[in-house]
């Protein structure tokens, strides 16, 4: 989509991940909770009401998708699914692993502490894991 651009509060809060057909997948560097972002390749789209219908269906779908890879690697006992966007305007759906011993919960993990980034090789560790479980459908 040669119009989109990533918002550069995200890309400076994130690792790449990879891509789906409709999304850019993203990872918070914040150790200390497994989050991860999906971010439509749109231009100018705040809000999924404003994308497409097979646009919000792959949404959806990329969504899913993501929810059971983490599901899978990581058995949370809550997986947070939501799109603020309060101070990152673009379109972006959050996706955060959480445990009941987790130190936020059951608080929202949004603003709660300072971010802890991750050291060392973990970030690539925890990329290239999930990257494996998503292979077959991210398209780099």
């Amino acid at each position: 989509m040669p119009d989109f651009v990533l918002h550069q509060q995200l890309a400076q809060d994130c690792f790449n991940v990879g891509s789906f057909a409709l999304t850019e997948l993203l990872m918070m560097n914040d150790s200390q909770y497994p989050w991860f972002i999906l971010v439509p390749r749109r231009h100018n789209i705040r809000e999924i009401y404003q994308l497409g219908q097979a646009d919000r269906q792959a949404l959806q779908s990329e969504s899913c998708l993501l929810a059971e890879a983490l599901a899978s690697i990581y058995r949370p006992d809550k997986l947070n699914i939501a799109a603020i966007g309060n101070l990152v305007p673009q379109l972006h759906l959050h996706h955060v692993v959480r445990y009941q011993t987790d130190k936020a919960w059951p608080a929202p993990v949004w603003g709660k502490f300072a971010s802890l980034p991750y050291a060392g090789d973990q970030a690539e560790q925890r990329i290239t894991q999930l990257r494996s479980a998503l292979q077959m459908y991210l398209i780099n």
